[in-house]
């Protein structure tokens, strides 16, 4: 029998969820996510030190208008440099995030995307290998919209409900990545519970909806689940279009030789009963609005983000003071 990673890969695109570049060699899943929590963990180790170097020469080579623009470009750069290297080890596509300051603001995600974009494509990689990660407001819906029309692929992140799960497929991104294990964490919390059966944690059971509502309507966009807290939360979701999974995870799956179960079925959720929702930006706004998990975890997701983009920022003024920061 083979073991439920190899098991889990016959139905599900199995990617790596982690900016250290050996455990993607260890795994060889056939595409990789990244964000600024998962690059500034990986930028303060030494063997990645290279990594941050070139950025700073690559920047230097370049004119900017403002300090400001000088610190987005080194930053672009250090981004793209780990998505490089982990493109190098795996077969599919590495996505990479916008800053999350930006997360409300269109014009802005739309320009730092395109500078992404430009240095993979100098570097030689074309935009089939290349996911851009917004945040899932309505701005960066729109911003994911204006980007896929120029050809340029979207991981929409940060998403907690069905309303932006829609409002994404309509935009025609390319991907969602709904959050399980931060939907179950808001629960456990909001309800006062230890636990839930393992397909009834609330992260599947949203997953689980956006999923069919997918399939029920043939809309093109995929569905990646994303922060898992546990391996039950993952072979519940066996079957979703891809799944995004964290290193200590796909190693308990990888020891595991347990049977496993396909969950997700395009068939099946093709004779639910669902109804279709049409969402213009305050219908939006007002659904969104009815779940405050969403809110919550939404405002919590660009805080934490934007600190940690903030946080690798001083990490590379204080161990490269020449970087120009």
């Amino acid at each position: 029998m083979p073991n439920q990673l190899e098991q889990l890969k016959s139905m599900t695109t199995v990617v790596s969820d982690t900016g250290d570049i050996e455990a993607i060699a260890a795994y060889r899943p056939t595409d990789a996510t990244t964000n600024p929590t998962l690059i500034l963990q990986a930028a303060q180790k030494p063997e990645y030190r290279s990594l941050i170097e070139k950025a700073i020469a690559d920047t230097k080579q370049t004119t900017t208008a403002s300090k400001e623009e000088h610190k987005n470009l080194l930053l672009d750069h250090v981004f793209v440099n780990f998505g490089l290297a982990i493109l190098k080890l795996i077969p599919g596509r590495v996505s990479t995030e916008v800053d999350a300051h930006i997360s409300f603001d269109t014009k802005k995600s739309v320009e730092r995307a395109r500078s992404l974009v430009q240095l993979y494509e100098k570097a030689g990689i074309p935009k089939e290998r290349i996911l851009i990660k917004l945040a899932t407001t309505w701005e960066g819906i729109r911003a994911a919209e204006i980007l896929e029309m120029e050809g340029t692929h979207c991981n929409m992140t940060l998403l907690f409900s069905l309303p932006q799960a829609i409002a994404c497929a309509e935009a025609k991104a390319t991907l969602i990545s709904p959050f399980v294990g931060r939907i179950l964490d808001w629960y456990k919390k909001n309800d006062g519970v230890a636990s839930y059966p393992p397909a009834q944690d609330p992260g599947v059971v949203s997953v689980r909806a956006i999923y069919n509502y997918y399939k029920k309507f043939d809309l093109k966009t995929q569905v990646m689940g994303a922060s898992f807290r546990s391996k039950d939360e993952i072979t519940e979701l066996a079957g979703c279009d891809l799944l995004t999974i964290a290193p200590k995870l796909l190693e308990e799956l990888q020891s595991s030789s347990e049977p496993l179960v396909r969950k997700l079925v395009p068939e099946t959720a093709r004779n639910e009963s669902i109804e279709r929702l049409q969402l213009n930006e305050s219908a939006f706004r007002y659904l969104f609005n009815e779940n405050p998990m969403a809110v919550d975890k939404l405002a919590e997701g660009i805080r934490n983000f934007a600190k940690d983009f903030n946080k690798l920022e001083e990490y590379i003024k204080k161990e490269f003071p020449h970087a120009g920061l």
